[in-house]
């Protein structure tokens, strides 16, 4: 058996290539610039919106605080009256990457953390590349991936927009368990 104190190198350095890769993939690849679109009256929506002070969140509109008000003819008539939305407000002012870039960094560990426990608990020291590559792909792809896809299910985010982002972790993945294979003890 393979102590996961002895994966520390291949946790680490799977993280900081998925850092490196993902800031490549989004700055130099355009295919997430379709991921959201504008809205044909944003001025008039953010001029409504404005005197609101809203603080930061998400939310959804029509608002229900339960089944029982769910099921109400009034919450009936606002679903079908509209708009329906799930929103989020983040603080005025520039968007700030650095606490967001550091939460990915460490999500990317804890992902390599997990994937090299799957490993270390299914393989022996010195397995072969292969194996090593399919059981920490597949539980990589599985932390980067699969839970995506509740955003598309739950919250109708665009299919599109999710399986871009399941192709993302797919590369991810992939960069993990070549990773750990190089690097396994």
């Amino acid at each position: 058996m393979i102590s996961l104190t002895s994966l520390w190198l291949p946790i680490l350095v799977s993280a900081v290539f998925v850092f490196i890769l993902s800031s490549l993939l989004h700055m130099l690849l355009t295919y997430h610039n379709s991921d959201f679109k504008g809205l044909q009256k944003e001025k008039e929506v953010m001029d409504a919106l404005r005197p609101l002070d809203l603080p930061e969140g998400e939310y959804v509109f029509p608002f229900a605080k339960d089944n029982k008000e769910r099921q109400t003819d009034e919450y009936k008539e606002k679903l079908n009256k509209g708009p329906v939305a799930f929103i989020n407000i983040f603080p005025n002012g520039q968007i700030s990457m650095g606490a967001s870039l550091i939460q990915w960094f460490l999500y990317s560990l804890l992902v390599g953390l997990f994937s090299g426990y799957v490993a270390a608990e299914a393989l022996i020291t010195n397995s072969d590349y292969l194996s090593v590559f399919r059981f920490v792909g597949t539980t990589a792809f599985m932390g980067y991936s699969f839970a995506l896809l509740q955003n598309s299910i739950w919250y109708k985010r665009p299919w599109s927009t999710t399986l871009k982002s399941v192709f993302d972790g797919l590369i991810y993945a992939l960069v993990t368990a070549g990773t750990f294979g190089w690097l396994w003890p």
